[in-house]
């Protein structure tokens, strides 16, 4: 989740009296790393993956499942017991927005050998495993992207109510602050982005409407001060707090380029398949309790965290504010980095003029010049008093402020100062699947298409304001794979994760939220009105955690014939 700085955090008002300095430093700091590593070149190409879990915990009495508030708590007994008393641990744990989440990685980065395709699941399985050792009876750790449920009445374990008073982080209707991480990152990025906006984040996500689902559908808000009746529209489903959006769960990759020129291209290349992964690996059709019209959470997150004012949304005439900014800060990207998308780029770019004539003077070139230049539109959302001052030779943490909250479907991420990381760029547009399996075939991959991008020097660059369209990918990574020496083992776990994605990709098998709504829909409770109550939400999330668990098989969802032991053991806590 971005940078984690500690100590005190400022409010919105004392960040924005130092937004001028973050931004002017945090060139600096860019440029002092740009010039010690433009030329560093033949790094080895490394890669890892990022998994997002959801602890809940099952009530099979009252047939109710709930999201437990102790990630802090498993957090610190995972580090404990992993990397604090072993730097080599094969596993890696970080915090994550949500009270009831938690982040694995591997403990290492992959490298480039084509054989550690076949440890990847296995890495993956002993993080479900080492996250499930460490819970009580009853509960379990779950790679479901949304809760169902999420900001229902006593979604949470213990059960906290929403606070929708000015004194807290997010003034939610819904979603409590006990449910946000206790480090003050997240709580001061909820408050500030609503201070910025002006008023708290508005998601409307149209609602599915099934035959008895009332037409229109419109809500009332008990609570509401007369917000959220003048911002919730008629048959959309409406949220009002940043834990929406960054409360669902994901699953990125990141590499590591040999060279700034390669990172460029990679980041390029990926862009244009950034919408049709997302589409494959499309996950949450569900938002506080409804069924919505929608599958995956993009567009939920990326309004969860829009900080723009009315001003910047084109809501009002520029007064305060110093530019029209046409997308949250959430979003896909808006220009190609490397020399052969540069004739792509053919949507208007808001840029910091002065940041992008200094940084054109210090010899960047025009693309990498307007790339940072855009992401410096934006203010630093989080700051922390002992982080002002600082040297800007051997420090990034005020690039990295504003770098790590532009959340873009692709980031190209410089090496951090005095460190043997190269240039890396990070896919981010993933939903997390159930099983192991599954997140180790979109990883596999998506990592697989890299290798094919760079040994075959592919383009499938299109102009930024155009939709991509499915280019037939598999015959071309099956051909990379011809032409290279694989062991029969790997060989074999490749072409199952690729059998996987050709068949999710032609319709033969479902998406994760096809599945999930085919499974509501043939739910003896439901009454074909939209609604998914506590009862359905426990059943759906048992099924989750029971196909997660290689305890029961799912043949629409990963196909006949599939092992269950592919999707991990069971880990007896249940």
């Amino acid at each position: 989740m971005g940078l984690l700085s500690q100590g005190s955090p400022l409010s919105w008002e004392e960040t924005r009296r130092h937004a001028e300095h973050v931004r002017k430093h945090g060139i600096l700091q860019f440029l002092h790393i740009y010039r010690a590593l433009r030329d560093r070149h033949k790094d080895v190409l490394k890669w890892g993956d990022e998994v997002e879990y959801m602890l809940v915990k099952f009530d099979h009495e009252n047939k109710k499942v709930r999201l437990l508030l102790c990630g802090e708590e498993v957090l610190q007994t995972l580090q404990d017991k992993g990397e604090k008393v072993n730097p080599n641990h094969p596993t890696l744990w970080r915090p994550e927005y949500g009270s009831y989440m938690i982040e694995g990685t591997p403990g290492q980065p992959y490298g480039g050998t084509m054989s550690e395709f076949n440890t990847v699941q296995d890495n993956m399985r002993k993080r479900r495993q080492e996250a499930a050792s460490v819970l009580k009876e009853n509960e379990a750790v779950c790679t479901v992207t949304s809760f169902p449920r999420l900001g229902c009445p006593g979604f949470t374990l213990p059960e906290c109510k929403p606070t929708p008073v000015e004194g807290g982080a997010s003034k939610s209707l819904f979603f409590p602050d006990e449910a946000i991480n206790k480090h003050p990152r997240f709580s001061t990025l909820t408050r500030n982005i609503r201070h910025r906006r002006g008023e708290k984040v508005v998601i409307n996500v149209p609602i599915f409407k099934d035959k008895n689902t009332p037409s229109p559908f419109i809500e009332t808000f008990p609570n509401d001060d007369g917000e959220a009746a003048k911002a919730a529209k008629p048959d959309y489903i409406y949220m009002d707090a940043m834990g929406f959006g960054m409360g669902n769960c994901c699953l990125q990759v990141t590499f590591q380029a040999c060279s700034i020129s390669e990172a460029r291209y990679l980041y390029d290349q990926l862009a244009t398949i950034c919408p049709i992964v997302m589409a494959l690996s499309a996950a949450s059709p569900f938002y506080r309790g409804y069924v919505s019209d929608i599958d995956c959470r993009w567009g939920v997150i990326s309004a969860s965290v829009d900080d723009r004012t009315r001003e910047e949304r084109g809501l009002e005439p520029l007064k305060n504010n110093h530019y029209r900014i046409s997308k949250s800060r959430y979003d896909s990207i808006d220009s190609y980095l490397s020399e052969c998308g540069e004739k792509y780029n053919d949507i208007d770019l808001t840029i910091d003029k002065d940041i992008y004539e200094h940084l054109i003077k210090e010899g960047i070139d025009h693309l990498l010049a307007q790339h940072i230049a855009h992401l410096f539109i934006r203010d630093p959302l989080t700051l922390f008093e002992e982080k002002i001052h600082l040297d800007d030779a051997n420090e990034s943490d005020h690039f990295e402020n504003i770098q790590s909250t532009n959340w873009q479907t692709m980031r190209f991420k410089p090496p951090p100062p005095n460190s043997d990381i190269g240039w890396r760029v990070e896919f981010r547009p993933m939903e997390v699947q159930l099983t192991d399996f599954e997140n180790s075939a979109y990883v596999v991959f998506v990592v697989l298409l890299t290798r094919v991008i760079l040994s075959y020097k592919l383009d499938f660059l299109i102009p930024l304001s155009k939709e991509g369209v499915f280019p037939g990918l598999i015959p071309v990574l099956n051909s990379y794979l011809e032409n290279m020496e694989v062991d029969v083992d790997t060989r074999c776990t490749i072409l199952n994760y690729l059998k996987l994605i050709k068949k999710r990709a032609s319709g033969e098998l479902m998406t994760v939220a096809r599945w999930m709504r085919e499974f509501i829909a043939k739910h003896p409770d439901y009454k074909q009105d939209s609604v998914i109550t506590d009862e359905m939400n426990y059943s759906l999330i048992w099924k989750c955690n029971q196909i997660a668990q290689g305890q029961a098989e799912c043949p629409e969802l990963l196909g006949v014939g599939f092992n269950k032991k592919q999707s991990g053991n069971k880990t007896g806590s249940l």
